[in-house]
């Protein structure tokens, strides 16, 4: 009697292999994430980005035929920031505490009714009404969104996550300007003037794609094998489906734990982050480069119509474009290598933070001739440039350090204090600087004491960001070397 041979097993895999297999499985599962969540990212901060920045665009609109908007936009654009200063930590603390996705959904609808209603205005009363509404309901919502990632990717890896979306604050401000031209040429349709035709058609098309949001983004995720609990207040709203099921769901849950456990934070939780040193570097950082980006953003026109006055309001909208496509093109260079080498932080936002510096002095000393026009106008394409990068690191720095130290809350409190505070630098360049400081307006070169003030805050954001690389080492060498923020 012959026995039958038993069947050998099949060779385990070496754990090298096994590890590059997982990590491969896991590289599939983040390309996912990105195609689910990116996206509706990138739209709805295109969009919030097209509203908030129409009114800059509105003082050099058919100026000619008188039917721009009125000079008192300066201090609307300040009155939006104090209000997004003041409910910005309120408004993503509460989206720590309820659905993320519903969260961002109700922003963006909200500015759409805002951006819609803006179409009425007819004094300075009802411009400075809408644009403190318009910071109110927007506060949180880009904190929220970094908040939103470190959800679902480690903190390590979100830069370059943050810079893909942000790009849409680029593209809408180069489209806003380039679309502007075709408005102007709308001037008297329909009884409404060029500005109002563009108030009008940015906030519907916000408001549809706000309510499309709420099947669009998932919320936040669950551990595997939990099942999602909605309270009959939220019963009514749509059910996104889940981004991730299965062996992925199992995967990703092994992979970024941390982000699944949902602590119920306490106001001395609150406080504990509120408290923390490393938050006054960031917040430094972030004051100069939002400060000079929403000034180069709101009063880029102007200074490209100071270079040469006989620009006219199409030639102004069109040379506009151009400093937000060159931002968008720092931010996919610069972003990708901030994340390959992320110990190296400071030095990825400081060289593009320098490179804002060098525009801002090409663009103010290049000469006067008409030759010289040119160069200054390089010197500001070098500024956008060298802006895209750095508020992407800055957001992936903070949610880096107040992760792992504090949690969900460090994330959500951390980043709305960074964004909040530091966009009292947009207050300073919006309503200080430019239109807001008369006399700036006829120094030799023009706006000579603005720029100068944007390279001072650039130069405190670079000195901040060193400050705060030696303090972290110091505390790690104290620490034993860990790697621990």
């Amino acid at each position: 009697m012959c026995s039958m041979p038993s069947k050998t097993p099949p060779p385990t895999p070496p754990p090298n292999h096994i590890a590059a297999q997982a990590a491969m499985r896991l590289h599939a599962i983040y390309r996912h994430l990105d195609w689910r969540i990116i996206p509706a990212f990138w739209v709805l901060y295109f969009l919030c980005s097209a509203v908030r920045s129409t009114p800059g665009l509105a003082l050099t609109m058919n100026i000619k035929q008188g039917d721009d908007l009125e000079s008192w936009v300066s201090t609307g654009l300040a009155l939006y920031y104090a209000s997004y200063v003041v409910f910005e930590v309120p408004s993503n603390l509460l989206m720590s505490k309820l659905s993320p996705s519903v969260w961002l959904a109700r922003i963006v609808i909200s500015v759409g009714i805002i951006g819609t209603a803006m179409v009425g205005i007819v004094n300075a009363g009802g411009f400075y009404a809408l644009r403190f509404l318009l910071g109110l309901v927007e506060a949180g919502m880009w904190p929220g969104m970094t908040f939103f990632l470190t959800l679902y990717y480690p903190t390590h890896h979100i830069a370059r996550r943050i810079g893909y979306y942000f790009t849409a604050s680029q593209v809408s401000a180069a489209v806003v300007g380039l679309v502007s031209a075709g408005f102007q040429k709308m001037n008297g349709d329909a009884g409404l003037v060029g500005f109002r035709w563009m108030f009008l058609i940015w906030g519907l098309v916000t408001l549809v794609v706000g309510f499309s949001l709420l099947w669009w983004l998932p919320d936040r995720p669950l551990i595997p094998g939990e099942t999602r609990k909605r309270s009959r207040w939220t019963s009514w709203l749509p059910q996104p489906p889940p981004v991730l099921t299965g062996e992925d769901a199992e995967l990703h849950y092994k992979d970024l734990r941390r982000a699944y456990v949902r602590r119920n934070w306490t106001m001395k939780d609150l406080g504990k982050v509120l408290l923390d040193w490393r938050i006054w570097p960031l917040i430094v950082m972030y004051f100069g480069v939002v400060g000079v980006g929403n000034g180069v953003q709101s009063y880029g026109t102007v200074l490209l119509a100071a270079i040469n006055p006989s620009f006219s309001g199409i030639d102004l909208s069109l040379l506009y474009a151009p400093i937000w496509i060159c931002d968008l093109i720092g931010i996919l260079t610069v972003t990708p290598l901030s994340d390959k080498f992320y110990k190296h932080r400071a030095l990825f936002f400081s060289v593009p933070t320098a490179i804002q510096i060098a525009g801002l002095l090409i663009a103010t000393y290049a000469g006067n001739s008409l030759a010289d026009h040119w160069g200054r106008y390089v010197g500001i394409l070098l500024v956008g440039f060298g802006l895209g990068p750095t508020v992407p690191i800055t957001m992936t720095w903070t949610a880096e350090i107040f992760q792992a130290r504090h949690g969900e809350v460090g994330v959500a409190a951390a980043s709305a204090l960074v964004s909040g505070l530091g966009n009292l630098g947009s207050v300073v360049t919006t309503y200080a600087l430019f239109d807001g400081w008369a006399a700036d307006a006829h120094t030799h070169p023009v706006y000579l004491g603005s720029m100068w003030v944007m390279v001072g805050i650039l130069m405190a954001s670079i000195l901040a960001s060193w400050v705060l690389t030696f303090a972290l080492a110091m505390v790690r060498r104290k620490g034993g070397g860990g790697e621990e923020y």
